[in-house]
């Protein structure tokens, strides 16, 4: 097994500790003139607007990079026509960290249907336009304009899930790694803190940053291998791949990026082999070729200890946007305000999702008394605090202190997932840890009332009666999300999503805890239309299933191919990455802008603009006994401003009762936060 880590916080602190801490990260050469600096050591650029408060990566990377003793300046949403507002803060002592920010700026930008978004949640006032496509990539070109030689270090979710050749629906092409286009020295991918505290003294050191080729979590491009590095040739999808015991030394070579842009199936055997090697514990380092020169991926970054990831959400945040903004309104901080984030990661393994690939599947908790003290600051710091904790969760709301059982198991582990197709019977699901943090939080002094907005995994959930009922009887505000995603097997099985047996046996929980304690609560399902693996068939029955339910949804999600994701493999490849490719499975998938419209209607049948959509498309599926004014069809035969409209079933809301989830609009779907 390889050898541990060291602790994050035991290296000696640069000698410009002394100046340190810093009331706020500097925004402008008077800010550095008023705190006594000549330079900033590290200057980090960031697509969005600075929010000094740990739920924003820039603010987590500075705050900490300050806390090692380095002078850290921020450069946000900077004008990119030319390379002077780059230069706002002067030329750094050390390097540049780039961060399209805490989305990725693609999916910030554009729908799912490729249409630009008006809006920006991580902008003054909720202003679009303040970013550029592939922002990380312009900013680092802007960067070499005005500084040639400065050292430039790529991070964030952009940077992460870009770390390889790439599959890119906006341009649907196949790209090369972000490094390239950005003329980078160094990634840094998933939970970056120990790489940037390694990056930053070893070049404080003098060490050439394009030397440092050995930290985990970072990627690099290179002309020559390193001699000690013994690849092992993994390019053909039907050839066995051999293994060495000595996995820390080797490396896959992944097929190359002209392999992955001409061979789709090729592609699809690379993003498999990139996430097979995921396990810190046992992921190899991956080689991939691209052109003249060779693209190195090291192994996936150790996860925090609690003591360690305690430590870093306690540095100085001011927990506000930076001043400068005056009272712009950020609408993402403030979703976030009042929140407090319990853990990293996820080992559900959603093949759509984009968290476990950036934050890894082992799970890393705060301790309770961390969070405990968090709350505290919330109450006591944050303006206009009404009593209200409108989240303690993460990347889901309940995954708190579970983890593997067996740590033996746990080193030579290569699932994709610990809850598919079936919960692993070595993950601790025990729930004791959390409802305990739970009962502590809501018994402080001044707390009124903690909400969980985070989505709630319902299958991990239902193991835990106790946690079921704790979470409806003291923290549901009459809606709780979860994320079904789908009610057909072909889909869900592309997902790595359970059935909804699993959903069924939480709402039966759900109803009668929520009952006991005298509460009209809902649960509100999120599904998403056209991912691949869905046919029309499917789409129709989900359609079925939410009539008969009486959901009527609002706001609902249309597949989008993000970079990386297993999903985004099989929508460009036409193969299921899950299995082998030396005998590949195929994989439809609805692409065409006619189909994905039509799946998104079927979602929401109940919207009388789509049932024109809809009566055709059960006509052409031999249908057409779901259309009709009864209630068993799905649609009615008569149109909106088409004639007298035919008797039929009317929804009726008891008065004074909350309005039950056939009526209900769905809030935003995201949770409290997107991943750094």
């Amino acid at each position: 097994m390889p050898s541990a880590p060291n602790d994050l916080f035991s290296r000696r602190p640069y000698w410009a500790k002394r100046l340190l801490p810093a009331p706020v990260l500097p925004m402008s050469r008077t800010e550095m003139e008023q705190l006594g600096w000549d330079a900033c050591d590290v200057i980090l650029v960031t697509g969005d607007a600075f929010v000094d408060h740990p739920s924003f990566g820039a603010a987590v990377v500075g705050r900490l990079l300050e806390a090692h003793g380095f002078r850290v300046g921020i450069i946000a949403q900077p004008d990119w026509d030319s390379a002077e507002p780059f230069t706002a803060l002067g030329r750094p002592t050390l390097f540049f960290g780039i961060t399209a920010g805490n989305m990725d700026s693609m999916v910030n930008r554009y729908t799912a249907d490729r249409l630009p978004r008006r809006d920006d949640a991580y902008t003054p006032d909720g202003a679009g336009g303040r970013r550029p496509d592939r922002c990380t990539i312009v900013y680092a070109q802007r960067i070499r304009e005005a500084f040639r030689d400065v050292p430039l270090v790529l991070g964030g979710i952009e940077a992460s899930l870009r770390r390889s050749a790439h599959f890119d629906g906006w341009s649907e092409t196949v790209r090369r790694s972000i490094l390239f286009d950005a003329r980078a020295d160094l990634l840094v991918f998933g939970n970056a803190e120990r790489a940037i505290v390694e990056i930053a003294h070893r070049v404080a050191q003098r060490e050439p940053s394009k030397s440092i080729r050995d930290l985990r979590g970072t990627a690099y491009a290179c002309r020559k291998l390193p001699e000690e590095l013994a690849v092992i040739d993994a390019s053909n999808p039907d050839a066995t791949i051999v293994s060495l015991k000595d996995r820390e030394h080797s490396a896959l070579r992944l097929p190359s990026h002209k392999q992955v842009k001409e061979d789709k199936r090729a592609y699809a055997h690379a993003s498999r082999l990139l996430h097979l090697e995921s396990n810190p514990h046992n992921a190899r380092a991956l080689v991939q070729n691209h052109g003249t020169a060779e693209l190195v991926i090291n192994p996936p970054p150790w996860p925090l200890t609690t003591e360690e990831l305690d430590r870093v959400y306690e540095l100085p945040y001011t927990r506000r946007p930076h001043p400068t903004y005056g009272d712009a309104r950020i609408p993402a901080y403030e979703m976030i305000r009042t929140s407090v984030s319990l853990m990293r990661g996820c080992f559900g393994g959603c093949t759509f999702c984009s968290i476990t690939e950036h934050e890894g599947r082992i799970i890393q908790s705060r301790s309770t008394d961390s969070v405990l003290r968090e709350i505290e600051a919330i109450r006591d710091q944050v303006p206009g605090f009404t009593g209200i904790i409108s989240d303690l969760g993460g990347p889901t709301a309940n995954m708190y202190r579970l983890n593997c059982s067996s740590p033996d198991i746990q080193a030579k582990c290569r699932r994709l997932s610990c809850v598919y197709p079936d919960i692993c019977p070595t993950l601790d699901t025990d729930h004791a840890p959390l409802i305990d943090l739970y009962q502590r939080a809501r018994a402080l002094p001044g707390i009124k009332k903690i909400l969980i907005a985070s989505g709630v995994r319902y299958d991990l959930a239902a193991q835990s009666p106790e946690y079921v009922k704790e979470l409806a009887t003291h923290h549901v505000g009459g809606y709780l999300k979860i994320a079904p995603e789908h009610s057909e097997e072909g889909p869900l099985s592309k997902m790595m999503k359970p059935t909804l047996r699993a959903y069924d046996r939480f709402k039966t929980l759900f109803d009668r805890y929520s009952k006991a304690a005298g509460k009209e609560q809902y649960l509100i399902p999120y599904f998403i239309a056209a991912h691949p693996g869905t046919s029309d068939e499917d789409m129709l029955n989900l359609a079925l299933w939410l009539k008969a339910h009486g959901f009527r949804l609002d706001q609902v999600q249309t597949f989008l191919p993000t970079p990386l994701a297993l999903a985004t493999a099989m929508y460009h490849s036409g193969y299921n990455p899950l299995k082998r490719l030396n005998r590949p499975e195929k994989v439809s998938t609805p692409k065409k802008l006619t189909q994905r419209r039509l799946h998104k209607a079927f979602l929401r049948y109940h919207d009388s603009a789509n049932w024109p959509l809809l009566r055709e498309a059960l006509k052409r599926m031999g249908r057409s006994d779901l259309i009709g004014n009864g209630k068993r069809h799905l649609v009615p035969a008569w149109q909106p401003g088409q004639g007298r409209r035919a008797p039929g079933p009317a929804a009726r809301v008891t008065p004074g009762k909350r309005r039950p989830p056939s009526a209900a609009r769905q809030p935003k779907r995201g949770g409290r936060r997107a991943p750094r």
